[in-house]
C-alpha cells in the first residue's frame, strides 16, 4: 500500500508541472527581445510593422492572467513606439485542449486592465493595445475572433444598437495550420511553432525527423536551440516517447555543438538512472514495486531540477550529483529553484 501511494504520488508530481513547461518555454522563447521581434514582424500587419519602431520594444514586468487560469494561458506584454507615440503589444498563450469560445471577452477585461494601469501611471492620453492570441491546439480555431460576434441581436435591433457596443478584434496565429516547410519565418521560429504544435498533438516522434532537416537549413543559431530541447525534454515522458529516442536523434548530427551535445548526453543518463533504479529490487514483486517507485520519484525529482535550472539560464547539475542526494533534499533543492524561477517569470 505504501508503494502504490509513494507512486502515486510520485506520477502527480509529474502531472502537476506538465503545463509548467508550456508556461517557461512560452517565456524563455518570447521574452528574448530578437526573437519577439521577428515574431511580431512576421505575422502583424505589413503596414503597421513599417510604421512602428522595433529597436524600441520592451517587456513589460506583468502578468494579466489570473491564478485561476495559468494552467492554460499564460501573457506577456510588449510597449513599443509608433509615429513617437506608445503601442501595447498583448501576447497571449493559449495552450489549452479545446478552442475558447470567450476568448475575446476575455482579452477585453485584458486590455481593460492594461488601460486602466497605464491611467494611473500616466493618465491620458491611452495607448492603443493590439492583443495577439497565440494558439497552441490540437483543435483547429472555430470562433470568431471580433468581440462583437459575442452578441446575437435581432436584425431590427442590430442597426439601432450597433454603435454602442465595443468592438475589436484580437490578432491570432493558430500553430494547426501552420506548415513549418512552407512558413518563411526565421529557422529558430519555425523550430518553436513546430514543437509547440507537435507537442500539444502528442507526436514528437514527428518533431525528431523533422528537427534533423531544419536544423541543417543555413543560418541555424545552435545556442537558440537550448531552450527548445529543454521543452522536448519536460514533454517527452508524457507524449510517451523514450527520451534516449531524443538524445540518440540528437547525437546523429554531426554539427551541433558541445553545448546541445551535453544535453544529448544528460537525456541518455536520465533514462539509464531510471532503468537501473527501476531494475534496482527486481526479485519478489514488492520490493519490486518499492524500489521502481523510489526509482521513479527520484528521476521525476532529477528531471524537474534539471529542467527549472535549464530554463532559469543556470548551469545544470549532473544527473550523477543529484543521484547522491535523498527524496526529501532533492524536493527542497526544487522548491528553492522554483521560488527563484517564479520570481523571475512571474512579476506582477
Amino acid at each position: 500500500m505504501v508503494a502504490v501511494r509513494a507512486r502515486s504520488a510520485a506520477v502527480d508530481e509529474f502531472d502537476s508541472i506538465i503545463s509548467q513547461p508550456n508556461d517557461a518555454y512560452f517565456k524563455q522563447v518570447f521574452s528574448h527581445l530578437p526573437r519577439a521581434t521577428l515574431f511580431f514582424q512576421s505575422h502583424l500587419d505589413p503596414a503597421l510593422v513599417a510604421q512602428i519602431d522595433w529597436p524600441s520594444l520592451q517587456l513589460e514586468p506583468t502578468s494579466f492572467v489570473k491564478q485561476s487560469l495559468q494552467q492554460t494561458h499564460s501573457d506577456l506584454l510588449f510597449s513599443v513606439q509608433m509615429g513617437g507615440r506608445e503601442l501595447k503589444l498583448y501576447l497571449l498563450f493559449e495552450h489549452q485542449t479545446s478552442v475558447d469560445a470567450e476568448m475575446p471577452l476575455r482579452l477585453l477585461s485584458y486590455v481593460l486592465e492594461i488601460l486602466l494601469a497605464q491611467h494611473k501611471a500616466a493618465g491620458l492620453p491611452l495607448p492603443p493595445v493590439l492583443p495577439f492570441v497565440l494558439h497552441q491546439g490540437p483543435d483547429r480555431w472555430t470562433t470568431s475572433t471580433c468581440f462583437e460576434d459575442m452578441f446575437e441581436l435581432p436584425e431590427a435591433l442590430s442597426s439601432v444598437l450597433w454603435p454602442y457596443l465595443p468592438k475589436f478584434r484580437h490578432l491570432l496565429l493558430d500553430l494547426t495550420q501552420c506548415d513549418p516547410d512552407k512558413d518563411e519565418s526565421h529557422a529558430p521560429l519555425r523550430l518553436v511553432f513546430q514543437l509547440m504544435k507537435l507537442a500539444r498533438q502528442k507526436q514528437l516522434a514527428d518533431f525528431l525527423s523533422w528537427n534533423a532537416k531544419e536544423m541543417a537549413r543555413p543560418g541555424w543559431d545552435v545556442e537558440e536551440a537550448l531552450v527548445l530541447l529543454s521543452y522536448l525534454y519536460a514533454m517527452c515522458v508524457d507524449a510517451g516517447i523514450d527520451e534516449q529516442q531524443i538524445a540518440h536523434s540528437l547525437e546523429q548530427q554531426p554539427h551541433l555543438n558541445e553545448s546541445m551535445m551535453s544535453l544529448a548526453q544528460k537525456l541518455i543518463a536520465r533514462g539509464q538512472a531510471l532503468g537501473e533504479a527501476r531494475g534496482e529490487a527486481r526479485g519478489e514483486a514488492r520490493g519490486e514495486a518499492r524500489g521502481e517507485a523510489r526509482g521513479e520519484a527520484r528521476g521525476v525529482w532529477i528531471g524537474k531540477i534539471q529542467l527549472l535550472e535549464q530554463m532559469s539560464g543556470m548551469e545544470v547539475t549532473t544527473t550523477t550529483a543529484l543521484e547522491g542526494l535523498g527524496l526529501e533534499k532533492l524536493a527542497e533543492r526544487y522548491a528553492v529553484l522554483e521560488q527563484s524561477y517564479e520570481a523571475k517569470f512571474k512579476q506582477g
